[in-house]
């Protein structure tokens, strides 16, 4: 077993292969802020700033030192990582030596509890990372005079799909029962997406809205209960794929790599105040479908089970969410990776991690 993903080839071709595709030369000398460092997604883009071939310092902020070490064993090694223990619902204190002097060129919110079971048990730190979380880093983001501030969202901002619409596009407005425990999730994100606009306006800050689709790739977490990221490290022991549900649902999905560079490029590109929708082409397909894709890939068959009660709750309750990625697209950006490719590579990965397996 390799004891970090700096050990896989197949990780550092992928992370190179993705770093081509983006001029990072605008981020030369600048610092990038971090937050939700150690997670699937901003653990990815940190990786490509670090090592591309520019001098990009990047802070990842992230509640525990020992996790973020973990994650990345290269901070001993180089200077262009900082390690900034800090919980985000805690506001940042400039007069703290360790925040003295605090030069932010970009700061990407990637912080947030996104996956079913974490939204059913800790429903309350869903809510307060996008709200709470977003107010502190954006009143120590105007206090520094940051450079751009990118604010992770969602799918999920959409809401159930009523019937009214092929995908969503930028513009839709999805129906959402706020009344429910699970609504903390997509409506903190509106909520969040909202005070990005009020900073805009009476801060005349510098603010882009990714909306991200369902995610995954290799940088997922053990944790991660989403249904995808369970097919995912079933396929890569060679465990037979377990639904739990008929798997009709129908989403549009996004390979870590494609995200990465699409927010990347969003954040040296949009117009200030955008939001865009971000997923991989061709990853329009149902829970069902992404279950027999990894079936064989692990060369098991796919099997039935009903959630236990906690999962259940944390289940969304929309049953097709495609996003439109006609604005993205006419950005001049394209992904890489269709839901075939990025699932192999995943599991390439996450096998030569595991199992040494190349």
């Amino acid at each position: 077993m390799k004891q970090s993903l700096y050990e896989c080839t197949s990780y550092m071709e992928d992370v190179k292969a993705n770093i081509a595709r983006i001029d990072l030369a605008p981020l030369d000398g600048k610092r990038v802020y971090i937050t939700g460092g150690t997670g699937m997604i901003g653990s990815y883009i940190t990786d490509m700033l670090l090592f591309s071939d520019y001098d990009i310092t990047v802070y990842v902020l992230g509640r525990s030192a020992l996790k973020m070490m973990k994650r990345f064993p290269l901070q001993k090694t180089t200077k262009n990582l900082v390690l900034v223990e800090h919980d985000i619902n805690t506001p940042i204190d400039l007069a703290d030596p360790s925040w003295a002097g605090a030069k932010v060129d970009y700061m990407i919110h990637a912080a947030s509890n996104t996956h079913p079971r974490a939204y059913a048990e800790d429903p309350i730190g869903t809510i307060t990372a996008n709200i709470l979380g977003a107010y502190n880093l954006l009143e120590f983001f105007e206090k520094v005079n940051g450079g751009r501030f990118v604010f992770l969202s969602s799918v999920e901002i959409y809401g159930e799909n009523r019937g009214d619409t092929e995908s969503f596009d930028e513009s839709y407005l999805g129906y959402i029962d706020c009344n429910t425990l699970r609504a903390g999730y997509p409506e903190s994100k509106r909520a969040g997406e909202a005070l990005c606009q009020a900073y805009i306006a009476q801060k005349n800050l510098d603010i882009i809205i990714p909306r991200l689709s369902r995610s995954y790739g290799p940088t997922l977490l053990k944790t991660d209960t989403k249904a995808l990221s369970q097919f995912i490290h079933r396929a890569v022991d060679r465990e037979d794929i377990v639904l739990k549900s008929a798997g009709t649902q129908e989403y549009s999905y996004g390979y870590v790599g494609d995200q990465a560079v699409a927010i990347l490029n969003l954040m040296l590109h949009a117009k200030t105040g955008e939001a865009v929708n971000v997923a991989s082409e061709g990853s329009d397909v149902t829970l069902r479908r992404l279950a027999e894709y990894l079936a064989e890939v692990a060369g098991t068959k796919v099997v039935f089970e009903m959630p236990d009660e906690t999962e259940a709750k944390g289940y969304s309750t929309a049953t097709r969410a495609l996003l439109d990625l006609t604005k993205l697209h006419d950005m001049g950006y394209r992904s890489a990776y269709d839901m075939r490719t990025g699932l192999s590579k995943t599991v390439e990965i996450l096998r030569e991690l595991a199992y040494g397996e190349a």
